[in-house]
């Protein structure tokens, strides 16, 4: 013990905080010049459909660069926190030494060299009992500043073992033997899990309230949170509660290797992945394409998933910071392949309601249910109750992660999906939204707004004079028509479109109504000349 005593209590730590930083930063370069390579190299090329041997050639190397490059980072980041364990440990094991030794010698005692605890000197009287007892009392106080000098040299010693065992483990070419981002993710986790470094999946709330996760993941070092993104990208995205950016950018990570794994499998693909692959290709495409885009257009990945026909949750613009936000819906016939589709109605829907200058404003497609096809899942409710609790977590947890004042919330359903709203809302808690907006509604699964969380007064029913499925569907086996005077004193949105799906034309009183909704306005009844 004696020079691990004299090392620890004159140790100087800050060195440990500066690697620290500088593998911190090291990740951050290899992510970004990562990401500079896909989007500007290698996306371009498949997006254009290079073909033949020469690209068969040359895009394998650029995956093989740009994985290495991903298994960089991340190991970096595990050895950064390797080191930021060990320092916080070892600061800890310091303080609790000189601690210790300052009170042992403000007690008279002497701390020698080695660490050892000796009491002061003393002549005691043999026949003294008062002296005898302080001389066993001093005993004891000296045998307790032992144990606390000797668990802090212990608890040093231990930290420094265990950094040193996991920094063994991190060899630079051990997380990447398969060239395949998945691999790096998964021998990552292990061995973030496996090394103390104090980041586990089973403290993952995944199954928690949404305001449970944002708790917990406030009380995260940054660098704590850097690996979690780098080990579990898939679990972290798919929480709600987290911030815009962080979700994003652990789906992208998560959208990155599952494209990975498909591409390496694409001569191999049946129909539903083929499907799924083509879908996640073009929305990765439309997510490379806004790189760079200012606040407002820039895109956040909030979700994706290749189980059914696909699911996609995209935002435009941060609804963390977002004055407005507004969930879209979608029903009837949605699936992956419609993203592109769905985000042109969500950028419309923002700039009707940014044009109001209300402040800034978030509009963000909520593809994360499985919208029915055109078959009898159309006039069932199986699918709206499915996604029913998806929804209400979802709209919780973007309250839970705004920054500041809360956000004004609208939530909007179109077909079958004001009927998804209509079952989130009218079940738990509801939506927390302030306003909800449903447009050409076959029914919202109840017989009167009553049923629903939201004030007959804040939602707001939209229909073309002309629109099938509003005026022959509604009512039928989806709950009343909310068209129908039965349904309750709600309020009209005024529209000026014809037939379904019209709703977002530009320069009609229907987007114009919608965008001011969004914005905290009421509608107009007829166009404002836009």
């Amino acid at each position: 013990m004696p020079a691990m005593y004299h090392e620890l209590l004159n140790q100087d730590l800050q060195p440990l905080g500066t690697a620290v930083t500088a593998w911190r930063r090291l990740a951050e370069a290899c992510e970004e010049t990562h990401d500079g390579a896909h989007a500007r190299v290698s996306r371009p090329l498949i997006d254009a459909k290079w073909a033949g041997q020469s690209a068969d050639t040359g895009l394998r190397a650029m995956a093989v660069t740009q994985s290495i490059l991903t298994t960089a980072s991340r190991n970096a980041l595990l050895l950064a926190a390797v080191l930021d364990e060990a320092s916080t440990r070892m600061h800890a094991a310091r303080q609790r030494l000189r601690t210790a030794v300052a009170e042992a010698e403000d007690a008279g005692h002497r701390v020698g060299e080695d660490g050892t605890v000796a009491a002061r000197p003393r002549q005691p009287s043999p026949d003294d009992l008062a002296d005898q007892g302080r001389l066993l009392r001093e005993s004891v106080e000296v045998a307790g500043y032992q144990s606390r000098i000797d668990e802090a040299v212990d608890e040093a010693r231990d930290a420094s073992a265990r950094a040193g065992r996991a920094l063994r483990e991190l060899d630079p070419f051990t997380l990447d033997k398969e060239y395949g981002a998945q691999t790096t993710d998964e021998a990552a986790a292990r061995l973030a899990e496996a090394h103390g470094i104090g980041i586990s999946s089973d403290a993952i709330p995944t199954d928690r309230p949404p305001a449970e996760a944002a708790r917990w993941w406030s009380g995260l070092t940054d660098l704590e949170r850097d690996i979690l993104v780098a080990s579990y990208p898939t679990e972290i995205g798919a929480l709600d509660g987290l911030p815009a950016e962080t979700r994003d950018e652990a789906n992208r990570a998560a959208l990155d290797a599952r494209l990975n794994d498909l591409r390496a499998r694409e001569h191999d693909l049946g129909h539903h992945d083929r499907f799924v692959y083509d879908g996640l290709t073009r929305l990765q495409g439309i997510l490379d394409e806004r790189t760079g885009a200012s606040d407002e257009q820039r895109l956040y990945l909030l979700g994706f998933g290749t189980q059914d026909d696909g699911r996609a949750i995209v935002a435009q613009g941060n609804p963390d910071t977002a004055a407005h936000t507004a969930v879209l819906v979608p029903g009837t016939g949605t699936d992956i392949n419609g993203v592109g589709g769905q985000l042109v109605r969500t950028e419309r829907m923002q700039e009707a309601a940014i044009r109001l200058g209300r402040g800034d404003v978030s509009v963000i497609s909520w593809l994360d249910y499985d919208a029915p096809e055109i078959s009898d899942s159309v006039i069932t409710r199986g699918r709206a109750n499915e996604a029913a609790p998806d929804l209400r977590d979802f709209t919780a947890g973007l309250k839970a992660a705004h920054a500041g004042a809360d956000s004004h919330l609208t939530v909007v359903g179109h077909s079958y999906g004001s009927t998804a709203v209509g079952a989130a809302d009218s079940g738990g808690g509801g939506l927390g939204a302030d306003d909800i907006i449903v447009l050409g509604s076959p029914g919202m699964t109840v017989s009167n707004v009553e049923q629903l969380h939201i004030s007959p007064e804040c939602l707001w029913v939209g229909a073309a004079s002309d629109d099938f499925v509003a005026h022959n569907l509604s009512g039928l086996s989806l709950g009343r028509s909310p068209q129908h005077f039965a349904f309750g004193d709600v309020r009209e949105m005024p529209v000026d479109t014809t037939g379904h799906s019209a709703y977002w034309d530009r320069s009609s009183l229907s987007l114009t109504n919608m965008g001011r909704i969004i914005a905290g306005e009421p509608p107009l009844n007829e166009s404002a000349g836009q």
